[in-house]
């Protein structure tokens, strides 16, 4: 990763292999614990179709699952290729110097990449391996689920230019994506934003040289191992959810304009679709909800939603990830109101 000169600092020491381990078992086991309780909740509550609910869950979080795993190891292959394939000075020649500039045309990148927002988190930690900073990685990766070609072409066909809905997530989109880049800019250790597992992979890969086709099959079996228990906790979280949130009672407050936005931006955290998929998902609701609340759904999805989290949790730490999830529900909110004054 490239960090901003300072002064040197006291190193801490690498994780060790046991550590990195006893960690992951325990949040995989806090997963499954959450996971367990959540169905748990759906089976001993009062109603007459428990099987029938336990059954949804089940096929909702296998259904999200199914959805993003080509994603996910169509990204994880891009990654390979950034880290091991282009040759150094590469992409970073294409670069404009000044640092808005190029976090501007970072935030553009995912036009070239079609892939959902599972499959960019692998993307961009191979580009945070290659030595771009956390804040241009995070322009990419708000930006890249919402500027990628097939999200655009789904959107228009589901929405067309209807109400500015289409206009609005892409402007919204690329808004929100520098922001929050200019934001993390600002930090003064650009390290402490990662975990600690990954800047230790961070320091292993630089320097590497060898076989190539040697290099990118351990690097296959790295990035699938650090991503493949969020994304099964993640999908099995979002599938336990749904069931036990009621929609009834977010469909019951569609038609008014400040409370459709919070409840689409709710929904949207929970469901986890696919940003390729997801506009057919919100035409179902535009008869209900206002144009401004369809706007927010299709701009926090992609971003913020409960499977994306557990995926960025494996490289950045829990404040960052809360700092984002504020900084995204605010500004889709605020793009919504206006939305729905223009409609």
């Amino acid at each position: 990763m490239r960090t901003e000169a300072r002064p040197a600092e006291p190193r801490s020491t690498p994780t060790s292999p046991a550590g990195s381990a006893g960690r992951g078992a325990l949040w995989l086991g806090v997963g499954f614990l959450a996971v367990l309780t959540l169905i748990g909740v759906a089976l001993w509550s009062p109603s007459p179709e428990l099987p029938t609910r336990a059954q949804d869950g089940l096929t909702l979080a296998l259904s999200v699952l199914i959805e993003s795993l080509p994603f996910v190891v169509l990204g994880v292959i891009l990654s390979i290729v950034v880290q091991v394939w282009v040759p150094p000075g590469v992409i970073e020649r294409w670069m404009p110097r000044n640092p808005w500039g190029r976090r501007a045309v970072l935030s553009l990148l995912g036009m070239l990449i079609p892939v959902c927002e599972c499959g960019n988190v692998p993307f961009a930690r191979g580009l945070m391996m290659r030595g771009f900073s956390v804040a241009e990685t995070l322009t990419f990766l708000v930006a890249a689920p919402i500027v990628n070609p097939i999200v655009i072409i789904t959107t228009h066909q589901a929405f067309g230019f209807d109400d500015g809905i289409l206009v609005a997530r892409l402007l919204g989109g690329y808004l929100i994506a520098n922001v929050i880049g200019w934001l993390y800019s600002r930090h003064p250790d650009q390290d402490a934003l990662v975990t600690d597992r990954f800047r230790d992979a961070c320091l292993a890969e630089q320097g590497v040289t060898g076989d190539r086709g040697r290099r990118s099959l351990a690097q296959f079996v790295v990035e699938l191992r650090a991503v493949m228990p969020a994304l099964i906790i993640g999908s099995a979280v979002a599938g336990a959810v749904q069931v036990v949130v009621p929609r009834d009672v977010l469909l019951s407050i569609g038609s008014n304009p400040a409370l459709s936005i919070a409840a689409m931006i709710l929904l949207a955290m929970i469901v986890s679709i696919c940003s390729n998929v997801d506009s057919f998902f919100a035409l179902s609701f535009a008869s209900t909800f206002t144009p401004g609340a369809i706007v927010a759904f299709l701009l926090v999805g992609p971003l913020v939603d409960v499977k994306m989290l557990a995926l960025l949790r494996t490289t950045f730490r829990t404040r960052v990830l809360g700092v984002l999830v504020v900084a995204v529900v605010l500004a889709a909110a605020a793009i919504g109101g206006v939305v729905n004054l223009l409609a």
